[in-house]
């Protein structure tokens, strides 16, 4: 055996541990802790009593102003971090979907997996009185760093596409019910089926329209060579009270992520997250 097969046997056997299965369930309450949250400051903006962004800032300063709020945020870092390290295992080793092992199955994990870092390190960096700056902050700023480089009007083009495609499948998704794939149905009741799958479907409609919006502002800024229209989760959120629908329409999708938040919480005890076993010999993309 060579070293590359010995270190992918271990990081095998630790991605099938349980305490890792404990620990990417721990992600997955951390998300929906993060949602929950999101959520609430998007309907109080809704009624006219926001004060924080609609945004994984605004959640942490939400978290930091309650007592004991400094052992919550480490708990959502390291819950973060097992998030990340989840689906970096299930980019290495496959998910335990049909065809999981598949290349198109593993990519989109990785891609997860950087985004949960990218939380993670957020996280832990407000922690150490870094990285205040809102979500619309941090989006023009990089789109306009970006837009200074050569290419770097396309790059943020690029991005804006990729998630108005996630978003589009991710509103295809949840019309199917796709997302029953990735949650062990069998060890569901009566009562949790018609409970966690609605959840699921009408949060992530939410999770997608917001997704869409975002990659549509920023393709906007790219095309328009104008970093300042680029927009973050706060700043698509209340774009939608600037909508015909107003305060309303701003509601209906806070809510929406508030059932996704909830809808998380279902998955800490149905979703799939066992490493997959090798079949075979056969590359994992045969």
């Amino acid at each position: 055996m060579t070293a590359k097969d010995a270190a992918r046997a271990i990081g095998r056997r630790a991605a099938g541990h349980p305490w890792f299965h404990g620990l990417s369930r721990a992600g997955l309450a951390a998300r929906g802790v993060l949602y929950l949250l999101i959520g609430w400051l998007a309907l109080l903006i809704a009624t006219g009593h926001g004060g924080e962004e609609a945004d994984r800032q605004g959640a942490l300063r939400t978290v930091a102003d309650r007592p004991g709020g400094w052992a919550v945020l480490c708990l959502l870092a390291a819950g973060f971090a097992g998030l990340a390290l989840w689906q970096f295992a299930e980019a290495l080793y496959g998910r335990p979907l049909p065809n999981g092992r598949r290349k198109r199955m593993r990519l989109p994990a990785a891609f997860r997996g950087l985004t949960y870092a990218v939380g993670c390190t957020g996280t832990v960096g407000f922690l150490f009185g870094q990285g205040h700056a809102s979500s619309d902050q941090q989006s023009r700023a990089l789109s306009a760093r970006a837009m200074a480089e050569p290419g770097g009007r396309w790059a943020v083009l690029a991005v804006g596409a990729g998630f108005v495609v996630w978003g589009v499948v991710t509103l295809v998704n949840a019309a199917r019910r796709a997302f029953r794939d990735e949650l062990d149905t069998d060890a569901m009741g009566t009562v949790a089926h018609w409970i966690v799958q609605p959840l699921g479907t009408i949060g992530n409609v939410a999770r997608g329209l917001i997704g869409g919006a975002v990659g549509a502002f920023l393709a906007y800024a790219a095309i328009s060579f104008a970093p300042d229209r680029a927009e973050g989760l706060d700043g698509v959120l209340r774009e939608f009270a600037a909508t015909p629908a107003g305060g309303w329409g701003l509601a209906v999708i806070a809510l929406g992520l508030v059932i996704f938040g909830l809808y998380s919480f279902c998955e800490v005890r149905y979703r799939k997250v066992e490493a997959v076993e090798p079949r075979d010999d056969r590359p994992a993309d045969a």
